[in-house]
């Protein structure tokens, strides 16, 4: 028999038993310290209890007043300035308290660091929740403003994002024990698993743009070259971001209405945004709206003001730091392939991704849901980061993967503290497919590949990729294959060469003033390689617009027989001038046009859709005069990037293109998802289901910066 408020005393008790044992730690903390720590000095046996429960009182009282000036020493030293300004105090306790010694700032950091580690390690004893400390004060607050209730409300949608979590992984790492909170998800029944295959670009960028704005076209990679322009595009710049985000907003994105974007790309017309790459460089000026973004404050205020929680994070992120550096001394002691450089700074910004930017995007969904926000997008990167450099299902990229899913397990928990109602979807942008990475497996780039192909011998074939001087000696077979594949041995290969031999080429397109190099760099003179995964795009810079199939072959009669025999290549989408799109591959051809295939189709390994998805690309404006997808090995369920990779994403081939959406049972089941702009229109149906009001068209003058 439940009894009437025993969950509320229940939870006072834990409340009050927290306090007492906190304070209790910390005396005899103190003690320990005064006759450990040189510099620290309590000779009185009554300093100890008074200095204790005068840092409590500046811990919960005192810190949160000062954190809203000094927020950002906080943020901007990733929690480290919390503790000097702690320290700070922890000088002016002693200063106030007769007889008690602390000589120097460092002393104090010290012992405030001391004392904060206790109180993160006694709300685990305890087994108390921050979060409900948080909900329960907030709504404390709420009932002496005379909040208005959310009962009327539409209940609130979390979007969470797991980067670069493919379908089928996602399954094993139920089955396995990797991601218990999915796993009660399902297994109670609230929700249910679904798939959603993306597009070409199967790349956070075309993704996230599509659901997020319900438009993606011309987002051909996560970098593409803009031959217009001379420029290349690259959806981690911010400039760039913003700049694709114009291009496709209309103002009613999926979080136009009273919505968040955390941790993102891009805003989706979000009033409230937190680290989302779209919404950095503000507009400002003549006809234009400057783009609010969310103050200091938000997500990182709720986050520091427990000064427990930057220790909690700071200690996380050394901890992740060894696991980098053990996995990949690991990795090399065993020899283990595909593999790749992991040195340098990036055990530092891996840390960054998968503790600190998720504990603070966190903190900032909590404080939505606080506020009673209508919908929230976030981002966890973490996974994709370590998949890209570990590997898929290796165990660093798994522990990552765990982690991930206790803070979802955590916002899920929260969902039924916040003043409103909020249901959890959870879903990818994109899956990852293994393979050992192009420039370590055939010993050159993809752009050392074409510019050699176009006359322009490489001086570091390896560029753009990262040599690992542990290669086996195994390379001179990949070099007799490469020699047979020069040969032009394949069906494909000898008809292009057969087609230069009889001279039928079309005729010279006009050239452009010179061709001269801009921005975007040339891997031979007029020639421009972008890499984006397993998708590489060629452009040649002498010709305007599209350059045609037989111009090519005219010019570089050796690039096309070539890169259709590589082993590392899967086929390559040209414009004809006489069949219009078509796609090469080693053992055949298809006409995207007609439908004709001569040969073995090459889209055959890459699923049902792959015609139509190459076919909508081949029209989009800025799209490359070659069209580069590395081969994908069905048996062995891998293919090589073009990047330095291990798990990667970016064109067709195995699981990259297939994500997942786990939803609410009582949602309306989604039918086929093919491309991020249909999964935008089931996004955005469930909100409407749930009541929420269709985002209106904002007045010219009242578009955001990011929409115009």
């Amino acid at each position: 028999m439940r009894v009437p408020g025993a969950g509320r005393l229940l939870r006072g008790g834990r409340v009050l038993a927290r306090m007492v044992l906190v304070w209790v730690l910390a005396v005899g903390a103190l003690q320990l310290l005064d006759a450990w720590l040189t510099g620290f000095a309590m000779p009185e046996w009554w300093q100890p209890t008074v200095c204790a429960l005068l840092f409590g009182v500046l811990s919960a009282v005192v810190w949160p007043l000062v954190l809203r000036i000094a927020l950002p020493v906080a943020v901007f030293t990733l929690g480290i300035g919390s503790f000097l300004l702690l320290g700070a105090g922890v000088l002016a306790i002693s200063f106030a308290v007769p007889g008690v010694v602390v000589t120097d700032l460092g002393t104090a950091v010290v012992v405030a660091v001391a004392v904060a580690a206790l109180g993160a390690v006694v709300s685990s004893l305890v087994g108390l929740d921050e979060d409900e400390l948080f909900f329960r004060r907030a709504a404390r607050r709420r009932a002496r403003r005379g909040a208005a209730g959310a009962g009327e409300m539409p209940p609130g949608v979390l979007f969470l994002q797991v980067d670069g979590l493919g379908i089928d992984t996602l399954r094993r790492a139920v089955r396995d024990g990797d991601m218990p909170t999915f796993a009660r998800l399902l297994d109670t029944g609230s929700h249910r698993l679904a798939e959603w295959h993306t597009d070409w670009s199967s790349q956070t960028g075309a993704s996230v743009c599509g659901i997020l704005h319900g438009d993606n076209s011309d987002v051909i990679g996560f970098r593409w070259y803009e031959k217009d322009r001379d420029h290349v595009m690259a959806c981690s710049s911010p400039e760039d971001a913003a700049e694709i985000e114009r291009r496709h907003s209309d103002g009613r994105g999926l979080l136009a209405v009273d919505g968040a974007a955390r941790g993102n790309l891009f805003t989706g017309d979000a009033a409230h945004t937190s680290l989302t790459m779209s919404a950095l460089p503000l507009v400002s000026g003549s006809g234009r709206r400057r783009r609010t973004r969310d103050a200091m404050g938000a997500g990182y205020y709720a986050y520091f003001a427990n000064p427990a929680n930057a220790l909690r994070t700071f200690v996380g992120a050394l901890v992740d730091i060894g696991r980098e550096v053990s996995a990949a001394v690991r990795q090399r002691r065993a020899g283990v392939v595909p593999r790749v450089s992991r040195g340098g700074f990036y055990p530092f910004a891996r840390a960054g991704t998968t503790v600190i930017v998720r504990d603070v995007v966190v903190s900032a969904i909590i404080e939505d849901m606080l506020a009673g926000r209508a919908a929230v997008y976030a981002d966890f990167l973490g996974y994709d980061e370590v998949g890209h450099h570990s590997g898929v299902e290796r165990f660093d990229s798994l522990a990552v993967l765990r982690a991930i899913d206790r803070q979802i397990g955590r916002l899920h928990r929260a969902t039924q503290l916040a003043p409103r109602r909020y249901h959890i979807v959870a879903l990818s942008d994109h899956g990852q497919t293994q393979g050992w990475a192009f420039a370590d497996r055939f010993g050159e780039s993809i752009e050392a590949l074409v510019g050699r192909l176009c006359g322009q011998p490489q001086p570091d074939p390896r560029r753009g990729a990262h040599p690992d001087p542990g290669r086996t000696s195994e390379g001179w077979q990949v070099g007799a294959v490469l020699a047979e594949a020069s040969s032009g041995g394949g069906p494909i290969a000898r008809r292009l060469r057969d087609r230069v031999e009889r001279g039928a080429s079309a005729p010279d397109r006009p050239r452009t003033a010179g061709g001269a190099p801009g921005d975007a760099a040339r891997v031979a003179p007029g020639v421009v390689v972008v890499a984006s995964g397993h998708l590489a795009m060629a452009s040649f810079t002498d010709h305007p617009g599209r350059v045609e199939l037989e111009t090519i072959e005219r010019e570089f009669p050796e690039l096309l027989p070539s890169l259709v025999d590589h082993p590392g290549v899967g086929f390559v989408l040209v414009r004809s001038a006489e069949f219009g799109p078509v796609v090469l591959g080693r053992d055949g051809l298809h006409r995207l046009a007609t439908g004709v295939v001569i040969g073995e189709d090459p889209l055959v390994p890459y699923g049902p859709h792959a015609a139509d998805l190459v076919r909508r690309v081949d029209g989009f404006p800025h799209c490359a005069d070659l069209m580069i997808n590395s081969r994908y090995d069905p048996a062995r369920d891998e293919a090589s990037p073009f990047e330095p990779h291990v798990g990667s994403h970016g064109g067709l081939g195995g699981a990259q293109s297939h994500g997942f959406l786990l939803h609410p049972a009582g949602f309306p089941a989604p039918d086929e998802i093919v491309g991020a702009e249909a999964l935008h229109r089931v996004l955005r149906g469930w909100l409407t289901h749930l009541g929420h009001p269709e985002p209106e068209r904002p007045a010219p003058s009242t578009v955001p910066a990011a929409a115009e």
